[in-house]
């Protein structure tokens, strides 16, 4: 039996309780039905179905609400040691079914087995990561003024919602909820509709390592129905997103009456800028990865490549030999390196794009076509002799599709990359410090990576500028989202006091 037959075999195994019984919302610690009946998620692969999956709309999230606001007071005041043990345990969880997680959300989303595997085991580092900042997550300052002992200290927002995509589901999902739950906060999370899969597991685990019911709740659905409720929940104080720009504009517009704190990771058009004194093989590879991995489908990928034209010939011409040569196939293949598109609808967005190209007057130098008719798949695509005004160079594609364009100077290389919409990430190759002193400096983006693809370190700030969010992910900045800062003043005197209305 070939790997990729017992990967199949496998997957059998786990899906088999999902298609016979669906996934139903988990509400409080217990399987609910949707209030608007049942949808189905699809698998990219075959185009067959997975399995049914229970289709939550506003009644759901106000239930789940309502759990969330009942559990937040006890997980609250469970003393911080308490709740480390109970992340520990969930991430020892991950690390057990990290298989399962894999395999199942290669099926539900079409990622390569080759990079979902690491994903789940990078969930789990999350949860080991915000475990160890638990029991310091509330420390404070002193500030002491000539009259006070001031302090200040942190608690929990209450009862967050998490909302989370479909392209690297799991990760993300362990990106929101573990900074949330080792806050002190309670969680309703509503997974991408297109991949609920691995949500599930991920609820189940929680409650398996000990999290009581009512902290962690999932509800499924979509934007329209699940997604409005939660934004526009009373009991509801923040809100968590990943996704695209145009959503997060309207989830900033729904919690806007009941004032909700919002944390935006939204999209990106993302420069790599490579100059001619660059480590040009380096560049290339990184190049490439960064928007050729996890099937173009990511915030963060390079989908610019802005080339210095003294060595746009010679890159391009090894980028387009590369590019050819990239493994389309199926996901649960360790060979696999890039799957199919994660739905007909993106499918269709992003193969539209192959006709913009033309019709703007770039040249399609690799790919551009779709890869048989079982599934959504379609060839890893670069386009030359475009220039920045051009809708490929200008719109998030987010797929496979990389974008070529030249440039003479670093000024206008720096004009370019900032020519957009979007300030997620850049990356800046080049060997003369002060160049990337000065150009990052100028550069409109949230991260920056000079000589490097996107190497994600926990403790890090995530997120970006301009139409690519709101806030930052990551080490103590996850928990300024997630809790209250409160200042508290002793005196520690007698101080004056100014009467008035005295005699």
């Amino acid at each position: 039996m070939s790997v990729l037959e017992d990967n199949i075999a496998k997957l059998d195994g786990y899906l088999a309780r999902f298609r016979e019984g669906g996934i139903s919302n988990r509400i409080a610690g217990k399987d609910c039905a949707g209030s608007q009946g049942l949808f189905q998620t699809i698998s990219p692969v075959d185009k067959s179905v997975i399995c049914d999956v229970a289709h939550g709309a506003a009644d759901d999230i106000d239930t789940a609400a309502h759990a969330a606001h009942d559990a937040f007071g006890e997980w609250r005041d469970l003393p911080a040691t308490e709740r480390r043990k109970i992340l520990i345990r969930i991430a020892e969880g991950i690390e057990a079914r990290a298989e399962e997680i894999a395999l199942c959300e290669c099926w539900d989303t079409g990622q390569a087995y080759k990079f979902m595997s690491k994903a789940a085991l990078r969930g789990a580092e999350n949860f080991r990561y915000f475990a160890d900042q638990v029991v310091q997550a509330r420390d404070g300052q002193h500030l002491k003024s000539p009259t006070l002992m001031n302090i200040t200290t942190r608690v929990p927002i209450g009862p967050v919602g998490v909302i989370t995509p479909w392209n690297t589901p799991f990760m993300l999902s362990t990106w929101k909820i573990a900074p949330a739950l080792a806050a002190g906060c309670t969680v309703v999370h509503k997974p991408a509709e297109a991949s609920p899969v691995t949500a599930r597991l991920l609820v189940e685990i929680a409650e398996e390592a000990g999290l009581p019911p009512g902290v962690l709740n999932t509800v499924n659905g979509f934007g329209e129905g699940a997604g409005k409720a939660l934004c526009e929940h009373p009991k509801i104080k923040a809100i968590a997103f990943v996704g695209e720009s145009r959503t997060g504009s309207l989830i900033t517009k729904q919690g806007a009456d009941t004032l909700k704190r919002n944390h935006l990771e939204l999209g990106g058009k993302n420069p790599v800028i490579v100059f001619d004194d660059a480590d040009l093989d380096r560049a290339l590879d990184a190049a490439i990865f960064m928007i050729y991995s996890i099937n173009g489908e990511r915030c963060t990928s390079s989908s610019r490549l802005l080339i210095q034209d003294t060595i746009r010939d010679a890159f391009e011409a090894k980028l387009i030999e590369r590019v050819q040569n990239i493994k389309v196939g199926h996901p649960l293949d360790p060979k696999t390196e890039v799957g199919p598109l994660v739905t007909e609808e993106h499918f269709n967005k992003v193969t539209r794009y192959f006709d913009i190209a033309r019709q703007d007057g770039a040249t399609i130098a690799a790919g551009g076509e779709v890869v048989g008719d079982e599934g959504y798949f379609v060839r890893p695509t670069l386009f030359t002799q475009a220039t920045n005004d051009m809708r490929i160079a200008q719109e998030e594609i987010f797929g496979p599709v990389l974008t070529s364009i030249p440039f003479a100077t670093e000024q206008e290389a720096l004009e370019m990359a900032n020519d957009t919409a979007y300030g997620l990430t850049g990356y800046v190759w080049t060997n003369d410090l002060t160049r990337a002193l000065r150009f990052t400096d100028k550069l409109e983006a949230g991260m920056i990576w000079v000589n490097s693809e996107n190497v994600r370190h926990l403790p890090t700030p995530f997120g970006g500028v301009k139409a690519s969010g709101i806030g930052r992910d990551g080490g103590d900045w996850s928990f300024e989202f997630y809790m209250e800062q409160k200042h508290i003043g002793f005196a520690t005197g007698q101080h004056k006091i100014t009467k008035l209305g005295a005699l």
